[in-house]
Protein backbone atom coordinates (compact mmCIF):
# COMPACT_ATOMS: atom_id res chain seq x y z
CA UNK A 1 0.00 0.00 0.00
CA UNK A 2 1.31 3.53 -0.96
CA UNK A 3 2.65 5.81 1.94
CA UNK A 4 -0.33 8.21 2.99
CA UNK A 5 0.43 11.64 2.21
CA UNK A 6 -0.40 15.15 3.55
CA UNK A 7 -2.38 16.03 0.95
CA UNK A 8 -4.68 12.87 1.86
CA UNK A 9 -4.79 13.61 5.31
CA UNK A 10 -5.95 17.33 4.12
CA UNK A 11 -8.34 16.33 1.97
CA UNK A 12 -10.17 13.86 4.83
CA UNK A 13 -10.09 16.71 7.56
CA UNK A 14 -12.17 18.62 5.37
CA UNK A 15 -14.52 16.27 6.49
CA UNK A 16 -14.68 18.01 10.26
CA UNK A 17 -16.38 20.99 10.50
CA UNK A 18 -14.89 24.24 12.17
CA UNK A 19 -16.51 26.16 15.24
CA UNK A 20 -18.98 27.96 12.91
CA UNK A 21 -20.70 24.84 11.49
CA UNK A 22 -20.38 26.12 8.19
CA UNK A 23 -16.91 25.87 6.81
CA UNK A 24 -14.25 22.62 7.57
CA UNK A 25 -11.28 22.92 10.22
CA UNK A 26 -8.74 22.82 6.92
CA UNK A 27 -10.63 25.65 4.73
CA UNK A 28 -10.68 27.73 8.87
CA UNK A 29 -6.57 27.66 8.56
CA UNK A 30 -6.84 25.94 11.94
CA UNK A 31 -4.88 22.70 10.87
CA UNK A 32 -0.64 22.90 11.65
CA UNK A 33 2.15 21.35 9.61
CA UNK A 34 1.14 17.35 9.11
CA UNK A 35 3.85 15.11 9.69
CA UNK A 36 3.43 11.23 9.20
CA UNK A 37 5.85 8.95 10.07
CA UNK A 38 5.79 5.02 10.05
CA UNK A 39 2.01 5.04 9.64
CA UNK A 40 1.39 7.41 12.50
CA UNK A 41 -0.26 11.27 11.82
CA UNK A 42 0.41 13.94 14.24
CA UNK A 43 -1.04 17.34 13.52
CA UNK A 44 -2.47 19.80 16.18
CA UNK A 45 -5.69 22.04 15.65
CA UNK A 46 -5.27 25.72 16.67
CA UNK A 47 -8.31 26.82 18.55
CA UNK A 48 -9.31 30.23 20.86
CA UNK A 49 -8.21 29.65 24.39
CA UNK A 50 -11.27 29.82 25.52
CA UNK A 51 -13.18 27.61 24.07
CA UNK A 52 -10.60 24.82 23.89
CA UNK A 53 -12.50 22.81 26.09
CA UNK A 54 -16.10 23.04 24.41
CA UNK A 55 -13.87 22.03 20.85
CA UNK A 56 -12.70 19.14 22.56
CA UNK A 57 -15.18 17.25 20.69
CA UNK A 58 -13.85 18.80 17.23
CA UNK A 59 -10.63 17.44 18.43
CA UNK A 60 -12.27 13.56 18.95
CA UNK A 61 -13.73 13.84 15.68
CA UNK A 62 -10.44 14.72 13.61
CA UNK A 63 -8.23 12.21 15.34
CA UNK A 64 -11.37 9.82 14.90
CA UNK A 65 -11.43 10.03 10.76
CA UNK A 66 -7.62 9.84 10.09
CA UNK A 67 -7.70 6.44 12.05
CA UNK A 68 -10.26 5.41 9.90
CA UNK A 69 -7.82 6.28 6.82
CA UNK A 70 -6.54 3.05 4.98
CA UNK A 71 -2.92 2.52 6.00
CA UNK A 72 -3.09 4.49 9.02
CA UNK A 73 -1.91 3.69 12.08
CA UNK A 74 -2.58 5.80 14.15
CA UNK A 75 -2.78 9.62 15.29
CA UNK A 76 -1.67 12.35 17.54
CA UNK A 77 -4.23 15.32 17.49
CA UNK A 78 -3.64 18.03 20.06
CA UNK A 79 -5.45 20.88 20.34
CA UNK A 80 -3.23 24.15 20.56
CA UNK A 81 -4.22 27.60 21.96
CA UNK A 82 -2.69 30.17 20.97
CA UNK A 83 -3.31 34.18 20.92
CA UNK A 84 -4.47 35.69 17.41
CA UNK A 85 -1.81 37.89 16.35
CA UNK A 86 -2.86 41.36 16.60
CA UNK A 87 -5.57 40.80 19.53
CA UNK A 88 -6.03 43.44 22.07
CA UNK A 89 -4.41 42.59 25.41
CA UNK A 90 -6.46 43.47 28.58
CA UNK A 91 -5.25 45.89 30.78
CA UNK A 92 -6.09 47.22 34.67
CA UNK A 93 -8.29 50.27 33.96
CA UNK A 94 -7.14 52.86 36.06
CA UNK A 95 -9.02 54.40 39.25
CA UNK A 96 -10.93 57.47 37.54
CA UNK A 97 -10.38 61.05 39.79
CA UNK A 98 -13.36 61.76 41.67
CA UNK A 99 -15.76 64.76 40.75
CA UNK A 100 -14.45 68.35 41.27
CA UNK A 101 -15.92 68.86 44.60
CA UNK A 102 -16.10 65.24 45.78
CA UNK A 103 -14.03 63.78 48.02
CA UNK A 104 -10.38 62.69 46.47
CA UNK A 105 -10.21 59.62 47.75
CA UNK A 106 -10.10 57.07 45.21
CA UNK A 107 -11.73 53.49 44.96
CA UNK A 108 -9.51 50.73 45.59
CA UNK A 109 -8.04 49.57 42.40
CA UNK A 110 -9.74 45.90 41.53
CA UNK A 111 -7.91 42.86 43.04
CA UNK A 112 -6.03 40.66 40.26
CA UNK A 113 -7.52 37.37 40.35
CA UNK A 114 -5.71 34.58 41.67
CA UNK A 115 -3.28 33.05 38.97
CA UNK A 116 -5.11 29.47 38.16
CA UNK A 117 -3.08 26.45 39.21
CA UNK A 118 -1.82 24.45 35.73
CA UNK A 119 -3.27 21.27 35.42
CA UNK A 120 -0.92 18.17 36.76
CA UNK A 121 -0.64 14.77 35.79
CA UNK A 122 -3.11 12.39 37.24
CA UNK A 123 -1.34 10.12 39.51
CA UNK A 124 2.17 12.06 39.71
CA UNK A 125 2.60 13.95 43.13
CA UNK A 126 6.24 16.07 41.68
CA UNK A 127 7.80 16.57 38.38
CA UNK A 128 11.30 17.68 38.24
CA UNK A 129 13.19 18.99 35.57
CA UNK A 130 16.67 18.08 34.65
CA UNK A 131 17.91 20.79 32.24
CA UNK A 132 21.44 22.24 31.02
CA UNK A 133 22.17 25.64 29.32
CA UNK A 134 24.07 23.95 26.58
CA UNK A 135 24.49 19.81 25.35
CA UNK A 136 27.28 17.49 25.68
CA UNK A 137 27.59 18.23 29.91
CA UNK A 138 25.98 14.66 30.29
CA UNK A 139 22.99 15.90 31.38
CA UNK A 140 20.50 12.89 30.12
CA UNK A 141 22.82 10.18 31.58
CA UNK A 142 22.79 12.58 35.01
CA UNK A 143 18.69 12.40 34.52
CA UNK A 144 18.67 8.30 33.82
CA UNK A 145 20.67 7.92 36.79
CA UNK A 146 19.24 10.07 38.87
CA UNK A 147 15.50 8.65 38.42
CA UNK A 148 17.53 5.55 39.42
CA UNK A 149 18.59 7.00 42.67
CA UNK A 150 15.43 8.05 43.01
CA UNK A 151 13.77 4.82 43.01
CA UNK A 152 16.90 3.35 44.83
CA UNK A 153 15.53 5.60 47.28
CA UNK A 154 12.48 3.55 47.37
CA UNK A 155 10.58 5.98 45.68
CA UNK A 156 8.07 5.64 42.84
CA UNK A 157 9.60 6.98 39.75
CA UNK A 158 9.43 7.61 35.91
CA UNK A 159 11.14 9.43 33.75
CA UNK A 160 10.12 11.80 30.47
CA UNK A 161 12.02 12.14 27.90
CA UNK A 162 11.27 15.71 26.56
CA UNK A 163 13.75 16.19 23.76
CA UNK A 164 11.44 15.86 20.91
CA UNK A 165 13.99 16.62 18.17
CA UNK A 166 16.62 14.40 19.63
CA UNK A 167 15.17 11.53 22.23
CA UNK A 168 17.79 9.31 23.80
CA UNK A 169 15.99 7.59 26.65
CA UNK A 170 15.33 4.73 24.16
CA UNK A 171 19.02 4.00 24.04
CA UNK A 172 20.21 4.69 27.42
CA UNK A 173 17.49 2.55 29.03
CA UNK A 174 17.78 0.00 26.37
CA UNK A 175 13.69 0.03 25.35
CA UNK A 176 12.70 -1.03 21.75
CA UNK A 177 9.23 -1.37 20.54
CA UNK A 178 6.28 0.45 20.61
CA UNK A 179 3.88 1.28 23.30
CA UNK A 180 0.44 -0.20 23.64
CA UNK A 181 -2.45 2.34 23.97
CA UNK A 182 -5.41 1.70 26.05
CA UNK A 183 -9.43 2.66 24.33
CA UNK A 184 -6.70 4.23 21.29
CA UNK A 185 -6.26 7.19 23.22
CA UNK A 186 -4.42 6.64 26.78
CA UNK A 187 -0.98 5.06 26.08
CA UNK A 188 0.84 2.68 28.27
CA UNK A 189 4.43 3.82 29.34
CA UNK A 190 7.41 1.71 28.71
CA UNK A 191 8.90 0.37 31.44
CA UNK A 192 12.69 -1.07 32.75
CA UNK A 193 14.73 -1.27 35.46
CA UNK A 194 11.72 -0.42 37.14
CA UNK A 195 11.29 2.99 35.88
CA UNK A 196 8.32 3.60 33.63
CA UNK A 197 9.48 5.96 30.73
CA UNK A 198 8.08 7.66 27.32
CA UNK A 199 9.67 9.41 24.91
CA UNK A 200 9.27 10.27 21.23
CA UNK A 201 12.26 7.96 20.45
CA UNK A 202 8.98 5.06 20.81
CA UNK A 203 6.36 6.57 18.32
CA UNK A 204 9.12 7.51 15.62
CA UNK A 205 12.36 5.69 13.93
CA UNK A 206 15.37 6.61 15.59
CA UNK A 207 16.87 8.27 11.78
CA UNK A 208 13.42 10.19 11.43
CA UNK A 209 14.48 13.71 11.31
CA UNK A 210 11.83 15.53 13.58
CA UNK A 211 11.01 19.48 11.93
CA UNK A 212 7.98 20.72 13.84
CA UNK A 213 7.36 24.32 14.71
CA UNK A 214 6.65 25.35 18.39
CA UNK A 215 2.83 24.77 19.11
CA UNK A 216 3.56 21.11 17.23
CA UNK A 217 6.37 20.11 20.05
CA UNK A 218 3.99 21.88 22.65
CA UNK A 219 1.36 19.60 22.00
CA UNK A 220 3.22 16.44 21.78
CA UNK A 221 5.32 17.39 25.14
CA UNK A 222 1.77 17.71 26.42
CA UNK A 223 0.46 15.26 25.39
CA UNK A 224 2.92 12.31 26.47
CA UNK A 225 2.96 13.93 29.81
CA UNK A 226 -0.88 14.01 30.42
CA UNK A 227 -2.25 11.12 28.29
CA UNK A 228 0.28 8.34 28.97
CA UNK A 229 -0.92 5.99 32.10
CA UNK A 230 2.01 6.38 34.39
CA UNK A 231 0.23 5.01 37.49
CA UNK A 232 1.12 5.75 41.27
CA UNK A 233 4.30 8.03 40.93
CA UNK A 234 5.88 10.07 43.62
CA UNK A 235 7.79 11.66 40.85
CA UNK A 236 8.25 11.79 37.18
CA UNK A 237 11.53 13.34 36.21
CA UNK A 238 12.24 15.54 32.73
CA UNK A 239 14.74 15.16 30.82
CA UNK A 240 14.97 18.42 28.88
CA UNK A 241 16.48 19.03 25.93
CA UNK A 242 19.47 21.48 26.17
CA UNK A 243 19.09 25.12 26.03
CA UNK A 244 16.10 27.26 26.48
CA UNK A 245 13.41 26.86 24.09
CA UNK A 246 9.78 25.89 23.55
CA UNK A 247 10.11 22.87 25.32
CA UNK A 248 11.26 24.88 28.31
CA UNK A 249 8.99 27.52 28.17
CA UNK A 250 6.50 24.89 27.64
CA UNK A 251 6.82 22.76 30.94
CA UNK A 252 7.20 26.27 32.75
CA UNK A 253 3.72 27.61 30.95
CA UNK A 254 1.73 24.29 31.20
CA UNK A 255 3.16 22.40 34.25
CA UNK A 256 3.68 22.81 37.65
CA UNK A 257 7.01 21.57 38.67
CA UNK A 258 8.24 20.92 41.58
CA UNK A 259 11.93 22.70 40.55
CA UNK A 260 14.86 21.83 38.18
CA UNK A 261 18.09 20.15 38.47
CA UNK A 262 21.24 22.39 36.48
CA UNK A 263 23.44 19.63 34.79
CA UNK A 264 27.30 21.41 34.66
CA UNK A 265 31.01 20.89 33.69
CA UNK A 266 33.50 22.83 35.58
CA UNK A 267 34.28 24.50 32.91
CA UNK A 268 33.95 28.47 32.78
CA UNK A 269 31.91 28.24 29.14
CA UNK A 270 29.81 25.09 30.96
CA UNK A 271 28.89 27.36 33.78
CA UNK A 272 28.23 30.76 31.46
CA UNK A 273 25.46 28.11 29.53
CA UNK A 274 24.07 27.14 33.15
CA UNK A 275 23.23 30.49 34.19
CA UNK A 276 21.42 30.68 31.17
CA UNK A 277 19.42 28.01 32.53
CA UNK A 278 19.42 29.24 35.84
CA UNK A 279 18.35 32.77 35.23
CA UNK A 280 15.23 31.28 32.63
CA UNK A 281 14.12 29.61 35.24
CA UNK A 282 14.28 31.74 38.05
CA UNK A 283 12.25 34.38 35.64
CA UNK A 284 9.54 31.76 34.68
CA UNK A 285 9.61 30.96 38.96
CA UNK A 286 10.58 27.56 39.00
CA UNK A 287 12.44 26.73 41.62
CA UNK A 288 15.95 25.42 40.72
CA UNK A 289 16.59 22.89 43.16
CA UNK A 290 20.31 22.76 42.65
CA UNK A 291 23.60 22.12 40.57
CA UNK A 292 24.91 18.57 39.60
CA UNK A 293 28.77 19.09 38.48
CA UNK A 294 29.11 16.06 36.00
CA UNK A 295 32.34 14.63 34.84
CA UNK A 296 33.86 16.79 37.86
CA UNK A 297 36.90 15.24 37.59
CA UNK A 298 38.73 11.88 36.08
CA UNK A 299 39.76 9.07 37.67
CA UNK A 300 42.43 6.60 35.46
CA UNK A 301 40.94 2.80 35.28
CA UNK A 302 44.57 1.39 35.51
CA UNK A 303 46.19 3.60 38.56
CA UNK A 304 42.79 5.04 40.40
CA UNK A 305 44.63 8.59 40.21
CA UNK A 306 42.23 11.64 39.95
CA UNK A 307 43.02 14.06 37.39
CA UNK A 308 40.88 17.32 37.45
CA UNK A 309 40.64 17.57 33.19
CA UNK A 310 38.25 20.16 33.54
CA UNK A 311 38.96 21.78 36.23
CA UNK A 312 37.52 20.95 39.68
CA UNK A 313 34.90 23.05 41.82
CA UNK A 314 33.35 25.36 39.49
CA UNK A 315 29.65 24.24 39.40
CA UNK A 316 30.13 24.44 43.62
CA UNK A 317 31.60 27.69 43.34
CA UNK A 318 28.75 28.91 40.81
CA UNK A 319 26.23 27.40 43.42
CA UNK A 320 27.26 29.00 46.65
CA UNK A 321 28.26 32.38 44.53
CA UNK A 322 24.09 32.78 43.54
CA UNK A 323 22.80 30.97 46.18
CA UNK A 324 21.22 27.34 44.79
CA UNK A 325 22.02 24.23 46.62
CA UNK A 326 24.99 21.81 45.21
CA UNK A 327 24.12 18.54 45.05
CA UNK A 328 26.67 16.70 43.96
CA UNK A 329 30.19 16.20 41.76
CA UNK A 330 30.18 13.11 39.37
CA UNK A 331 33.07 11.87 38.54
CA UNK A 332 34.30 11.03 34.83
CA UNK A 333 34.65 7.42 34.30
CA UNK A 334 34.97 4.92 32.04
CA UNK A 335 31.98 3.00 33.35
CA UNK A 336 29.59 5.76 33.01
CA UNK A 337 30.19 6.07 29.40
CA UNK A 338 30.35 2.00 28.89
CA UNK A 339 27.17 1.65 30.79
CA UNK A 340 25.04 4.39 29.12
CA UNK A 341 26.45 3.07 25.76
CA UNK A 342 24.81 -0.32 26.41
CA UNK A 343 21.78 0.89 27.94
CA UNK A 344 22.49 -0.42 31.66
CA UNK A 345 22.63 2.73 33.43
CA UNK A 346 25.31 2.57 36.22
CA UNK A 347 22.92 3.47 39.16
CA UNK A 348 21.30 -0.53 37.41
CA UNK A 349 24.49 -2.25 36.41
CA UNK A 350 26.52 -1.22 40.22
CA UNK A 351 24.17 -0.76 42.60
CA UNK A 352 26.94 -1.08 45.21
CA UNK A 353 29.36 1.00 43.24
CA UNK A 354 30.91 4.09 44.73
CA UNK A 355 29.32 6.37 41.54
CA UNK A 356 25.90 4.43 42.07
CA UNK A 357 26.50 5.90 45.85
CA UNK A 358 26.97 9.51 44.33
CA UNK A 359 23.89 9.54 42.38
CA UNK A 360 21.78 8.15 45.55
CA UNK A 361 23.19 10.73 47.26
CA UNK A 362 22.31 13.55 44.27
CA UNK A 363 19.27 12.18 44.35
CA UNK A 364 18.58 12.41 48.17
CA UNK A 365 19.61 16.02 48.45
CA UNK A 366 17.03 16.72 45.45
CA UNK A 367 14.21 15.02 46.95
CA UNK A 368 15.22 16.62 50.33
CA UNK A 369 14.48 20.28 47.99
CA UNK A 370 11.68 19.27 46.89
CA UNK A 371 10.16 17.56 50.45
CA UNK A 372 11.05 20.69 51.60
CA UNK A 373 9.35 22.88 48.89
CA UNK A 374 5.33 24.11 48.77
CA UNK A 375 4.25 22.60 45.38
CA UNK A 376 3.62 26.07 43.24
CA UNK A 377 1.09 26.67 40.46
CA UNK A 378 3.23 27.18 37.54
CA UNK A 379 3.43 31.38 36.28
CA UNK A 380 1.03 32.36 33.38
CA UNK A 381 3.28 33.29 30.29
CA UNK A 382 1.45 35.63 27.91
CA UNK A 383 3.47 36.68 24.72
CA UNK A 384 2.99 39.89 23.13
Amino acid sequence: MADITKEQVLETLKTVRGPDLEHNIVELGMVSDVFISDGKVYFSITVPAERAKDLEPMRLAAERVIKEMPGVKGALVALTADKKAGAPTARPTPPQAAPHGHSHSRAPAPQQPPRAAKAGVPGVKSIIAVASGKGGVGKSTTAVNLALGLLANGLRVGILDADIYGPSMPRLLKISGRPTQIDGRIINPMENYGLKVMSMGFLVEEETAMIWRGPMVQSALLQMLREVAWGELDVLVVDMPPGTGDVQLTMAQQVPLAGAVIVSTPQDLALIDARKGLNMFRKVEVPVLGIVENMSYFIAPDTGARYDIFGHGGARKEAERIGVPFLGEVPLTMGIRETSDAGTPLVAAEPNGVVAGIYREIAANVWKQVASSPQRAAPSIVFE
